[in-house]
């Protein structure tokens, strides 16, 4: 079986989508394709010496750092792929890499984090939070967004299998394509975490600080809470927002390396987690510590957190919202184990099995009706 793996951008190797392309990697080695990547970045990291193949996009200017401004020719650039030689097309996909063409006798697998979403359910929010919902500017990248559209509900048609990677994500799929998937969790590395007992007195959040996120909500929710310490690790195009909201109780300690991320989700009383979200790999990791996880109670958190157990959900994206569910939080005590058995069953192990269990199966069905 000679396959090949699509992947959207690979610019960054510490992405959610990039944890699930390393995995899908180790159980498939195969040439990577992708629209943009950025060598700077992959260097020390599993992706650095790999065959991976960028677009022509890759030759613009500043194309490993703006490549969204070029939005308008990546359905032109992932269908520029000769794949024609493998017999197994697994596409990795958040945008656009599940429109690669392939042939009748090509089987082609994806492994789907969303429909796009800034093109479809979530356009407005986007176009809002980008300031681009109003004037020249905003009815170009509506143009755009509809031609996106068209072009994404054509192209999943292309693919023969979807795989979701939530519930959350499969229901959209069915809603926006027409499409049934399997729902196969992304792997979490929790063997590089390990559950602490002794908690220090502060909550604790991280993200890239990105509009939906809300990062900004949680920092502006606990500075109404002098009296609660927030750790808050990350950074992004809101630094500056969060900052401007951040009391003497927040610590904003920008990005951290993955040991320092641990330690801090470690000693935390609870993590908090704000943003509506395909599935939410930060919350497991927090659990995997033995930390409770309080979270907004919609999306890919209602399928790992178990509210009452391994934490608690608010309902609304909002300070007051935020400020009840800690409020409540503080009235509990959790079971910090089972905090730790829950975030086991999303474990690396567990993907792999189900993973490689469902491509065979497919391929091994795909060959024999040939």
């Amino acid at each position: 079986m000679k396959s090949a793996i699509v992947h959207d951008w690979l610019v960054s190797p510490v992405g959610g989508g990039e944890k699930s392309l390393e995995a899908i990697h180790r159980l498939f080695p195969s040439p990577i394709y992708t629209l943009v990547k950025n060598e700077h970045n992959l260097k020390g990291s599993y992706f650095q010496n790999l065959e991976i193949t960028p677009s022509f996009i890759q030759r613009f200017p500043r194309a490993k750092t703006k490549y969204r401004s070029f939005l308008l020719f990546f359905p032109l650039a992932i269908e520029q792929f000769d794949l024609h030689p493998y017999d197994l097309v697994i596409s990795s996909s958040h945008c656009v890499a599940k429109g690669v063409l392939t042939h009748s006798d090509q089987l082609h697998i994806s492994y789907c984090y969303t429909p796009v979403r800034y093109a479809w359910d979530l356009m407005h929010e986007y176009l809002m939070e980008s300031g681009l919902d109003k004037g020249v500017k905003g009815a170009i990248a509506r143009v755009m967004l509809h031609y996106l559209r068209g072009w994404d509900l054509h192209a999943s048609k292309r693919v023969d299998h979807f795989i979701a990677i939530s519930n959350y994500v499969a229901r959209r799929i069915k809603k926006i394509y027409g499409r049934e998937s399997t729902v196969i969790y992304p792997p979490v590395d929790i063997s590089f975490y390990e559950i602490e007992r002794a908690k220090d007195n502060y909550y604790v959040t991280a993200s890239r600080f990105v509009p939906y996120k809300k990062i900004s909500l949680i920092v502006e929710a606990f500075s109404k809470m002098p009296d609660k310490k927030l750790v808050v690790i990350g950074d992004g195009p809101d630094w500056k927002k969060v900052k401007e909201k951040a009391g003497p109780n927040i610590e904003l300690l920008g990005y951290q390396s993955d040991e320092i991320l641990k330690r801090h989700l470690q000693k935390g009383r609870a993590f908090l987690f704000a943003a509506l979200e395909d599935f939410g790999i930060l919350p497991v990791e927090a659990m995997a510590c033995g930390t409770p996880v309080i979270a907004f109670g919609k999306g890919g958190a209602l399928e790992t957190v178990v509210e009452n157990e391994t934490g608690l959900f608010f309902e609304e994206q909002t300070t007051s919202s935020i400020i009840n569910a800690v409020n409540d939080f503080e009235k509990r005590d959790f079971d910090l184990q089972k905090c730790r058995n829950r975030a086991e069953l999303f474990s690396v192990e567990r993907f792999d099995r189900e993973f490689s269990s469902f491509v065979n199966q497919k391929y091994s069905e795909f060959r024999n009706a040939l």
